[in-house]
């Protein structure tokens, strides 16, 4: 495991020192008992030991015991569900890192340099921090109940997971630009993953975008727990 190099990564996600602190054990103890966490990412990207730490709301109906080779005490459906987010957020951790290798550049003789690179603005993030701080503007009786921190499910990483007045969960995704189909699909996968943890068919969900195109409107049409919704910047400048 790329230890120094992921508890950086964790404190730029915005998670603090005791989250930090959680997540670098689990992903410890899981790599203790099954292996180098970087070498399975080569074989499978993590999938097989994913699986191998899932627990669903079946097997706790039916008090299967815990069959990995982590040993604890306690609820294994908390417990596994734990160890399993550890990894997939480690895996993100290694993707992410990833994307950010930039290839090599040569420059030849009399060769026109290469354009700087634009910076972008982690606009996502900024979303999310405000829509947490003003969840009542999204709609009126909505309760953030992830604990300030995105829900790991087993389709991926919901950005804001809240409940509504009724104490119905609802899936918040967050997408910059315009959402297409993609991001529809998206959104229903973690409802669906939800749902299935859940142990319940009642849950909503809300994707935020700047815009959406004719597919993704279509598609939300005949999901009628999808609500759709656009933002808007408003800018204000004053003098010093």
């Amino acid at each position: 495991m790329r230890t120094e190099n992921y508890r950086k990564w964790l404190a730029a996600q915005n998670y603090q020192g005791g989250t930090i602190t959680a997540q670098m054990h689990r992903a410890g103890r899981v790599e203790e008992h099954y292996g180098d966490l970087d070498a399975l990412y080569a074989e499978d990207k993590l999938e097989q030991l994913i699986q191998e730490l899932t627990y669903t709301t079946q097997d706790r109906r039916n008090n299967r015991p815990n069959e990995t080779k982590i040993p604890f005490e306690g609820n294994a459906y908390n417990n596994l569900a734990s160890y399993r987010d550890a990894v997939r957020r480690y895996r993100r951790f290694l993707e992410d890192d990833i994307e950010n290798i930039e290839p090599e550049v040569v420059v030849l003789d009399d060769a026109p340099e290469p354009e700087a690179k634009p910076q972008t603005i982690g606009l996502e993030k900024d979303m999310q921090a405000a829509i947490r701080q003003n969840i009542g503007q999204i709609e009126q009786g909505l309760r953030i109940t992830d604990n300030g921190r995105e829900r790991s499910v087993e389709t991926g990483f919901i950005d804001i997971t809240a409940e509504d007045s009724d104490s119905t969960p609802v899936v918040i995704e967050l997408k910059t630009g315009v959402a297409g189909q993609r991001a529809v699909a998206q959104i229903l996968s973690y409802i669906g993953s939800v749902m299935e943890e859940e142990g319940t068919d009642n849950v909503r969900g809300i994707l935020i975008a700047s815009e959406f195109d004719r597919k993704a409107r279509a598609a939300a049409k005949v999901v009628p727990n999808l609500t759709l919704m656009r933002y808007k910047f408003s800018f204000q400048f004053f003098p010093e």
